[in-house]
């Protein structure tokens, strides 16, 4: 329940629109803390991450081992919780309009669903093993699919963005895999490519027309 508001620290009442909102934004996974840097003790605390309240100890002598990331502004530095969860904490001095320390304000942001996310796309995006090529020695359409998702994966371009010369070089490489021995390739590739089957027919002409220097050789 919220304090009454005459009996809280004029610093709190001050402030306490700013730590809720952070406190909100980042709720449940943050812990918000005004610290009284004349007495070290705590102010106030929203979303509170341990037993501590107002009144109890600040310990903020620990800033004074951290250099500033900015004017006034220590962090992002860690902290350990006594059940093991990781803390990504930043703390900022509150000045009064003679520009002295009124007040520092905390924000500790549990990083246990962080760790947890990254730990998932890890798993996720983990090394496969190469794939075993007699499973796909007779599927025709998944070596369409794999030559061109390669080529995609090497230049860059997304399939649309493809240019005449790329087209080219990819029916290359399925010539090469003999995808056109198979009579319906052609349209499967066109659909691959976004592009029209008289395209990829022109290409594989083109592709299969000797050069001259060939003609002179």
């Amino acid at each position: 329940m919220e304090k009454a508001e005459e009996t809280l620290d004029p610093r709190v009442r001050r402030w306490a629109p700013v730590c809720r909102a952070v406190a909100l934004l980042l709720g449940p996974y943050a812990e918000v803390v005004l610290h009284d840097p004349d007495t070290d003790r705590v102010l106030e605390v929203w979303n509170p991450m341990t037993s501590r309240g107002a009144g109890d100890p600040s310990l903020l002598g620990e800033l004074d081992e951290l250099a500033p990331s900015a004017r006034d502004v220590y962090g992002p530095y860690e902290k350990l919780l006594a059940d093991g969860r990781r803390l990504s904490s930043v703390s900022a001095v509150l000045r009064d309009e003679r520009d002295r320390p009124s007040a520092v304000l905390c924000v500790n942001l549990d990083r246990t669903p962080l760790e947890q996310a990254a730990a998932v796309l890890t798993a996720f995006g983990a090394p496969t093993v190469p794939r075993p090529e007699p499973l796909f020695a007779q599927d025709w359409s998944e070596r369409i699919q794999h030559v061109i998702g390669a080529y995609v994966r090497e230049t860059g371009r997304p399939v649309e963005r493809l240019t005449r010369q790329d087209r080219l070089a990819v029916v290359g490489r399925l010539e090469e895999e003999r995808v056109f021995a198979v009579r319906r390739a052609a349209p499967v590739v066109a659909g691959a490519l976004r592009v029209s089957r008289s395209t990829v027919y022109d290409l594989l002409a083109e592709l299969r027309t000797p050069s001259a220097e060939d003609r002179r050789a």
